[in-house]
């Protein structure tokens, strides 16, 4: 049975006749720029996160830029960012003329490590921005206390996390800002490239509703340099259609994770990592033993909602191994990233001191798997994937 790592597909045709209705009625309205449906979703987005204000952009890269823009990020300033990310996060940061400090990831959670982060604090830092990878919250915390203690601003970097909650705070709703993605890939996938930001600050959010409009308010009048990064209301009006539908695709996402980690935890050497290790909760590794592979958890003051599941695979070149074992039987799956940002060669340049450390990181560069996990997975589905895995790991 062929396993796709996502099918966009299966979400969607079934809305076929709502979006199709929705496509139309845009369509007669002749609105393409800005307007009510825009403004509805970034409303029906913010008091979804727990937010005051959505600010509706065209990508979650441009919802990253655009924050750092508000913030007034430019040359000579630091931010600090994860090494274990995508690329978005650290290339927004360079497009400003700001230098990234990339910092190391916890083993259990693969965010940002806090300590890592205290240690590199310097004179010119600016901003953390913690990511919340895969769908489950940075240890916001510990990044909020250092940042209160250094004068920094947050930026959350929640494109896997919209939805995942904090200790019961939507993430993205606690920083200065919160940036989302709509990427087809995401847990609020749309059809094509989306974004969103969210800011409590009533200053700030107004600001970046100027800059994301080419800096003008009004209209031809500039007292800044923006961008172009507004959602189209066709976007938005489909995503409205989507998001209604939400806590469903989450809760089949939530139970498709327990039902992997069930099954797979009942194999020889596959063991789960342990939340008392998770962001330095306690001292020391967590001891693997005879593991050859480690599943992903759910921290018990986060509410996961898993964009991914990514397996930890021990050994050298088996992450590889098993990554071209599934393949070969049509089982979609990904390296989720093969490089760090510091290990980039965009960054070369970059001075010593923002790429030092992070072993962490590159060893999760090097286990990190991701298996599918998407809402309409089908338990018949998953138990191929677990049994592509168990001949696997019998193979010596």
């Amino acid at each position: 049975m062929k396993v796709p790592l996502l099918d966009v597909n299966a979400q969607n045709l079934p809305l076929e006749a709502e979006l199709t209705e929705t496509f139309t009625r845009i369509l007669h309205s002749g609105r393409f720029i800005m307007g009510p449906e825009v403004t509805a979703l970034e409303e029906e987005i913010a008091g979804f996160v727990g937010a005051r204000h959505g600010i509706g952009v065209t990508s979650g890269t441009d919802a990253i830029l655009l924050a750092l823009m508000a913030l007034e990020i430019g040359p000579g300033d630091e931010v600090l960012c994860p090494t274990y990310t995508f690329f978005a996060t650290a290339g927004c940061i360079s497009r400003t003329g700001a230098t990234p400090v990339f910092v190391d990831a916890c083993p259990v959670c693969f965010n940002l490590d806090v300590d890592d982060a205290a240690r590199k604090v310097a004179d010119k830092t600016r901003v953390i921005i913690p990511v919340h990878l895969f769908g489950q919250s940075a240890e916001m915390d510990g990044v909020m206390e250092l940042a209160q203690k250094h004068d920094l601003r947050v930026i959350e970097d929640g494109a896997q996390a919209i939805g995942s909650r904090y200790k019961g705070r939507g993430c993205g709703a606690i920083g200065d800002f919160g940036t989302y993605s709509f990427f087809p890939s995401k847990n609020l996938g749309g059809f094509g490239d989306g974004g969103m930001v969210v800011c409590n600050d009533d200053d700030l959010a107004e600001r970046a509703r100027v800059l994301r409009s080419h800096g003008s308010k009004p209209k031809y009048f500039h007292k800044l340099v923006g961008g172009n990064f507004r959602l189209d209301p066709l976007q938005a009006a489909l995503l409205r259609v989507k998001l209604r539908r939400y806590d469903d695709y989450t809760k089949a996402r939530q139970g498709n994770a327990e039902y992997y980690t069930s099954r797979l935890a009942e194999l020889d050497g596959v063991v789960a990592a342990d939340p008392a290790h998770c962001c330095g909760a306690s001292e020391g590794e967590q001891a693997l033993g005879e593991a050859k592979l480690i599943l992903p958890t759910r921290c018990e003051h986060n509410d996961h909602i898993w964009n991914q599941f990514t397996l930890r695979v021990l050994g050298n070149g088996q992450r590889n191994a098993l990554k071209q074992h599934l393949l070969d039987r049509e089982i979609g799956c990904e390296v989720y990233y093969p490089l760090t940002m510091d290990q980039q060669e965009c960054f070369a340049d970059t001075p010593e001191a923002s790429r030092a450390g992070n072993e962490v990181a590159h060893q999760l560069a090097d286990q990190a798997l991701s298996i599918p996990v998407y809402p309409e997975l089908t338990r018949e589905m998953q138990d191929v994937v677990v049994g592509a895995i168990a001949e696997f790991l019998t193979m010596g």
